[in-house]
Parts: structure tokens; C-alpha cells; sequence
């Protein structure tokens, strides 16, 4: 490997890692549009839980961690191309915001279809979308600080886990946005639910930015591929001796009927908030996957990744409004045939369905990439 890749080579990796957490997303999403009669919940009830719908949605554990993670390094590339914090804060700060306000409308109408909503779901987006306002402030600290409030916040959050505050005390609103899953009562019409609690994600976001100088302009790529090795296969190690642990931040695993149920039961992790050893297994694995797509760069598949995670906000909306585009067209064709859902009968149709959902909707996301690509006059269009 050269020493100093070209910056377009070294965000060709970080674009395509994101791009494939982006595809295993759209598996999930495509679960939970035509799998809903078979929820499964967090963590997953291993014994009566499909193998395979289990491997989906832990496939899909992947997706938060790793986009937030690389959120905070393409934050630190992003000052170092612009070359100075306050623009940095400024841009993290306001693209924050806009994420903020995406949640509360494009993403929520998509789920819900209802204006005005009665329920609205503080996701990924609303999750990301903080984090970054966070970061604005954290950008100011030296780096090693931020280093260390990250892995202090992934590693120690779980510590936090016995206290709760109750609905009309004053701190129930701040916990349940920081870490204590749970309802907000905005009015008699108006719920929110804080589907992803923030703390953990502001340190996943941090550890992301302390790792920029690995990929910054003239670093060392031997080194740099040293270091996400020693990092990936480190986080792996601590996921498996916490896991032998058996306790900290997670519910004991059990000794199955078989392997494949006993080995179901140690990766059956909690994501919400996520446990410090969800974020070992996933950020270990995300980081190793880093460090091999960097040699792959030239790989055709890992190109055509790129191109997603080149447009992920744009593939986001997208997405949404063509899975619930379609469930619409499958129930006015159909019927409800599960319950009170139209569903599939199998795990493989939600597989073939994010196949074919993934190959339809890359020419759309590969035109809006390129736009974006050419026309950097168009100063909005780096928010999606």
C-alpha cells in the first residue's frame, strides 16, 4: 500500500463500509414493513426466535454503530478539508438541527403516515442528529480528551442502568432522552418515544472523531491499517471476556437446547440504549470491516457500496417511502392475510425483497450522488 493514499481513496472506504450498513438496514426496515406480525423484541427471545430472522436483525445491529462511528471520523476529515473548528462546530451544529427536523417530519410521516402524527419515534435520525450537536461542542477539546469522554461514556454508561425517574418527575424528560428508553407526554394528542437514548451514541461519535488523524491527509496507511486492526480485533476480545463475564450491562446468556441456541443466546445483545458490549461486537466488527475495504477499494462491489453511502440521507428518505409505498399496494392487492398485517410467510422474502429493493434503487441514489458530486454549489445538498 502507498503511504499516503489519495483522500478520495481513503473516503472511498468509509463511503462503501457505510454504504453496506445501509443495505443491511434496508433488510431490517423491509422486516419491520412486512414482518410485523412477527416482531421480535430487544434483546430477542432466543427460543422461540427463527435462526434466520434472528441473523437479520443482528446483521442489522451493525447499522447504528457503525454509521455514528463513521459520522465522527468524516466529522474530523471534514475540519481538516475546511481547516478550522469553528467552521466545523458551525457545519456539525447545523446539519444537527436539520437532522433533528427531519425526524420530526419526512422520517415520521413516512413511518406513520399521520398528520398531524400522534405518535412520533425519536430514531437513528434524531440520534445521529444530536450526537452531532454534541460533537460541536466537543470539537473544541483536545482530541485525547475527546478520546477519553468517549470511551468513558461507551464503557461506563451501563453503570447508569438501575436509575430511572418517573413520569412527572423533573429529570424524567432529560433521562429518557439520555438514556432511559421511555414515553414523553407532549399533550393529549401528542406522545414521543424515545426509541434510541442519546448517551451512548455521543460516545460512539466521539471515539469516530478521535480516529480521524488515522485517515487524515499524509498518515501513514501501514500504520493506520496497524492501528484498526489492533482497535477491531481489541473490541472483539472485550466483547468475548465481558461475555464470559456473563453480567455487565446485558442479561445472562443460557446454555440452549442446541449450539446454534446456545450461541444465539451469547450474541443476543441489548441496542436499546445500546450495552457496552453491543457496541464491542459491533464496533470491533464495523472497524475490522474498515480496514479491509481499504484494500478492496478497487473491488467492484465495494465501489458500487460507495455509491450508497455517498447519499445516505437521500437513500434514507427514499427507502422509507418506497417500503411503505409498497405496503400499501400489497394490502389494496392482498388483503391483511396476518392478523392484523399483510406479511410474508418466510424469512427468504424479506431477503429477496432487499435484494430487489437494493437493486432498484441504486440508479436514483447513483444520480443524486453524482449531483451531489458536481454540484457543490448547491450548499444543501451536503446535508443529505
Amino acid at each position: 500500500m502507498p503511504t499516503a493514499p489519495p483522500a478520495n481513496q481513503r473516503l472511498l472506504c468509509i463511503d462503501a463500509l457505510r454504504g453496506l450498513v445501509i443495505v443491511f438496514m434496508l433488510l431490517d426496515h423491509v422486516r419491520e414493513t412486512f414482518f410485523l406480525h412477527r416482531q421480535v423484541s430487544d434483546p430477542m427471545d432466543v427460543a422461540n426466535t427463527d435462526p434466520w430472522l434472528f441473523l437479520s436483525r443482528t446483521l442489522a445491529h451493525l447499522c447504528a454503530p457503525v454509521f455514528v462511528l463513521l459520522t465522527g471520523l468524516s466529522a474530523y476529515l471534514y475540519g481538516e478539508k475546511h481547516q478550522g473548528k469553528a467552521t466545523l462546530s458551525a457545519f456539525l451544529f447545523k446539519r444537527g438541527l436539520v437532522l433533528v427536523l427531519l425526524e420530526f417530519t419526512l422520517v415520521s410521516l413516512a413511518w406513520t403516515l399521520e398528520l398531524p402524527p400522534k405518535v412520533i419515534y425519536l430514531q437513528v435520525i434524531w440520534a445521529i442528529g444530536l450526537s452531532m450537536i454534541a460533537l460541536a461542542g466537543l470539537v473544541w477539546l483536545p482530541r485525547s480528551l475527546v478520546l477519553v469522554l468517549g470511551a468513558l461514556i461507551v464503557a461506563g454508561h451501563n453503570l447508569l442502568d438501575p436509575l430511572h425517574f418517573a413520569a412527572g418527575s423533573a429529570m424524567h424528560i432529560p433521562w429518557a432522552i439520555l438514556h432511559d428508553r421511555g414515553w414523553i407526554e407532549v399533550s393529549d394528542s401528542l406522545r414521543l418515544r424515545t426509541s434510541y437514548p442519546l448517551l451512548p451514541w455521543i460516545g460512539v461519535i466521539a471515539l469516530g472523531y478521535a480516529m480521524g488523524p488515522w485517515f487524515a491527509g499524509g498518515a501513514d496507511a501501514l500504520a493506520r491499517q496497524r492501528k484498526l486492526l489492533v482497535t477491531g480485533l481489541g473490541a472483539l476480545v472485550g466483547f468475548v471476556l465481558l461475555r464470559l463475564l456473563n453480567g455487565y450491562g446485558e442479561a445472562q446468556w443460557q446454555v440452549g437446547e442446541t449450539t446454534l441456541r446456545t450461541l444465539m443466546s451469547v450474541f443476543n445483545i441489548t441496542k436499546y440504549p445500546p450495552s457496552l458490549l453491543f457496541l464491542a461486537l459491533t464496533l470491533g466488527v464495523g472497524v475490522l470491516l474498515l480496514r479491509r475495504f481499504e484494500h478492496l477499494q478497487s473491488n467492484r462491489a465495494i465501489q458500487v457500496l460507495s455509491v450508497f453511502g455517498a447519499a445516505p440521507m437521500f437513500f434514507y428518505l427514499l427507502h422509507l417511502y418506497v417500503l411503505k409505498l409498497l405496503y400499501l399496494i400489497a394490502v389494496a392487492c392482498f388483503g391483511l392475510n396476518q392478523d392484523s398485517y399483510f406479511g410474508f410467510d418466510g424469512v427468504w422474502a424479506i431477503w429477496l425483497t432487499a435484494i430487489v429493493l437494493s437493486i432498484a434503487l441504486y440508479p436514483p441514489v447513483c444520480w443524486f450522488a453524482r449531483l451531489k458530486a458536481r454540484r457543490r454549489d448547491i450548499g444543501w445538498l451536503k446535508y443529505f
